[in-house]
């Protein structure tokens, strides 16, 4: 098979590498990739959110299957241009990509849906906005209404806090996605990620993962897009997760297949969990980054059977084999993340890191200069490792930092803090 990846992460990276582990691939391509995509696959120029300009490009690299890895893309519609050009796709029409484009497209579905989540308010006025947070009080969530890659929500500590969001987002900060806002009952438990692949009928759970969103240790300090995770997730046991399957996940399905948008993809569904009662936080329409890391170490090449299995409306027949085993990946990142940080720091050390099937150091934010990998955006590595215990998959993952140098970087040193 010829395939075609979307996109230039760490999640990229990750689906990369296990794609490449299945004998099936011939021929991999990632647009656009980036310098550790480079060095184990062809990268190409190409945008990613022109649909017409990816189908074409398909067509000239006789593409058998595109899978899309980031949400950008997938509202944009990337996905139904590639379906209307005859190619099979992994990811969600643009209809569908609204779980994760539109909290409040989220939330109506949720109440049509009957699927438990947190009490919410939807607003497009900031003072409307700021006389609910005044009634309801804090702590409370403020996130804005559309895509702010994964980081256009604030949970306030105090109502001075949460108005000052709302005046935030209102006033531009988060771009067009802060335009309308959704605000949130404020849910306590512990957080975990469940992902389950849909090809429009059925629904096939393919892993758990818990990630630390907070940049600071003991989980302290702004919301980042993810300082690292951890699969599976200890509080996600079989009884937790036929729960949120039954009374989220399929719910929500089956109410997005009667409204004539059948989903198809990865669902990445991230939950609340108190007293082994699941309740929904959020859907995103892709794997999560950094949790695609871990599960992409724990699933190896058949992750490309699942996605194709997916793609082409078979995963009533596909079952995933699960090893007993752990993995972890910590995010190393740009010394200022997630607030102004500098590019263009070299990272020595790369060449000499292990990589199999228990160690891997995905790129994220990187490019080449002169020879030299190069630090480009604020999540730049991630030390991914694989063990028997979560413990041991912690001691290989930070084994893999401490062998990496980068002054201008940092990391979490206490990932799996919760679980261990």
């Amino acid at each position: 098979m010829n395939i075609l990846i979307l996109g230039s992460g760490g999640r990229e990276h990750a689906l990369a590498w296990a794609t490449l582990q299945n004998p099936k691939c011939d021929k991999l391509i990632v647009a656009p990739g980036n310098a550790g995509i480079a060095l184990i696959a062809e990268c190409a120029r190409l945008d990613i959110e022109d649909g017409n300009a990816v189908a074409e490009f398909a067509g000239e690299n006789a593409i058998d299957l595109v899978i899309v890895g980031p949400e950008a893309p997938l509202a944009a519609g990337v996905a139904d241009r590639l379906r209307d050009a005859g190619f099979a796709v992994f990811g969600p029409s643009a209809a569908a990509a609204r779980l994760e484009a539109s909290k409040s497209f989220t939330k109506e579905i949720c109440d049509a849906a009957q699927a438990p989540t947190a009490a919410y308010g939807h607003f497009t006025d900031a003072e409307a906005a700021k006389a609910h947070v005044r009634a309801e009080g804090a702590p409370i969530v403020v996130k804005a209404d559309g895509l702010a890659a994964g980081k256009g929500v604030i949970i306030a500590e105090s109502v001075d806090e949460a108005c000052a969001a709302i005046e935030d987002m209102f006033g531009g900060s988060f771009g067009a996605a802060g335009a309308e806002v959704v605000i949130e009952e404020f849910m306590t438990g512990e957080e975990a990620s469940f992902f389950v692949l849909v090809d429009g009928e059925t629904c096939l759970p393919v892993g758990t993962a818990q990630d630390h969103k907070r940049v600071g240790e003991g989980d302290t300090g702004p919301n980042t897009g993810g300082m690292g995770a951890y699969s599976p997730a200890p509080v996600m046991t079989p009884e937790v997760t036929q729960r949120a399957l039954d009374e989220i996940v399929r719910p929500t399905m089956a109410e997005m297949a009667r409204r004539g948008t059948p989903y198809q993809g990865v669902l990445y569904v991230g939950l609340m969990i108190e007293d082994g009662a699941p309740r929904l936080v959020e859907y995103n329409v892709r794997f999560g980054d950094p949790e695609c890391q871990v599960l992409m170490m724990r699933l190896g090449a058949q992750a490309l059977d699942l996605m194709q299995a997916a793609a082409e409306g078979r995963l009533a027949e596909a079952q995933v084999t699960w090893a007993d085993d752990h993995a972890m990946t910590v995010v190393l990142a740009a010394r200022g993340y997630p607030g102004a940080y500098e590019k263009g720091s070299v990272i020595k050390g790369l060449d000499a890191l292990p990589e199999d099937s228990f160690h891997m150091t995905f790129h994220a934010g990187t490019t080449t200069k002169d020879g030299a990998v190069t630090a480009s955006g604020g999540r730049v590595l991630n030390a991914t490792a694989r063990g028997a215990t979560l413990a041991e998959a912690q001691a290989r993952a930070y084994a893999l930092v401490d062998a990496i140098d980068w002054p201008e970087g940092f990391c979490r040193r206490d990932i799996g803090w919760r679980a261990l």
